[in-house]
């Protein structure tokens, strides 16, 4: 048992290092290297615009089932739904919406990502960057982190608008309660502290995808085999990390106020 732990431990320690290797090496790059402008628009399109719909539809019933498991929650406390439009939009600002997003875009946007970037390593595609006087991180990784900062938020963004008219829509026609007031019950309630609140998740969460599927990317070994298993671990491990980082984070941002 002991010797599986210290495995663990040290397995953690060394992915650690090559994911801070990694951003090291971006940062460098950024500072003194111009951007690879075509491949970040490429990537934030492969990321952002092509996930559209899929995020907007997975909010679309999560505010619908929200709008639904809350309408009959206050009528069996109160004898009439009351506050839909503040239970849904709560709900989708400050947690759903960032983290449901976020996973999208792993299962998504993420998996494809690592795969590119494995089976450029394990067909030596990365070492010919090398030769050719280019750094991988300048040339793959950069523009794919810059581009999920800039897509994930902004779907979230979406997701939200998408969730809210869902919840609106079981509230209208399921509910009996009239849009005006669960419209009104949002603008009410919610504020600018809690978009900023979802999106700063929004924003770390993307970051963290990044981070996680690029590195475990350049770091694929195994052929087509180990491919799919970077491919694999890649996902697990982000969406692992979504949920710690999601409770981290509440309870900073709870402890500034936001």
């Amino acid at each position: 048992m002991f010797k599986e732990i210290g495995r663990f431990i040290l397995t953690f320690l060394k992915q650690l290092g090559q994911a801070s290797q990694m951003v090291s090496s971006c940062a460098f790059w950024l500072a003194r290297a111009p951007l690879e402008f075509r491949q970040t628009m490429i990537q934030t399109t492969r990321v952002g615009v092509d996930s559209i719909a899929v995020a907007a539809l997975t909010s679309l019933f999560t505010g619908m089932v929200l709008a639904l498991q809350a309408g009959t929650t206050m009528r069996n406390i109160l004898s009439e739904p009351l506050y839909i439009g503040t239970l849904v939009g709560f709900s989708l600002v400050r947690e759903l919406g960032p983290v449901l997003t976020a996973f999208v875009i792993t299962g998504r946007a993420g998996a494809a990502v690592t795969a590119e970037i494995g089976t450029m390593k394990v067909t030596e595609q990365i070492d010919a960057l090398y030769t050719l006087g280019t750094n991988p991180a300048r040339y793959l990784v950069i523009p794919r982190i810059i581009a999920f900062m800039i897509a994930i938020p902004v779907l979230t963004l979406f997701a939200n608008v998408s969730g809210m008219l869902g919840g609106l829509m079981v509230s209208a026609h399921g509910l009996g309660v009239s849009p005006t007031v669960y419209i009104n019950d949002i603008k009410t309630y919610i504020g600018t502290g809690d978009l900023m609140h979802g999106f700063i998740k929004s924003a770390f969460f993307a970051f963290m995808i990044a981070v996680v599927c690029c590195c475990k990317g350049l770091n694929t070994r195994g052929g087509a085999e180990g491919v799919g298993k970077a491919t694999t671990a890649a996902v697990v491990i982000s969406m692992v990390l979504i949920l710690v980082a999601d409770y981290f984070l509440t309870a900073i941002l709870a402890s500034l106020g936001i």
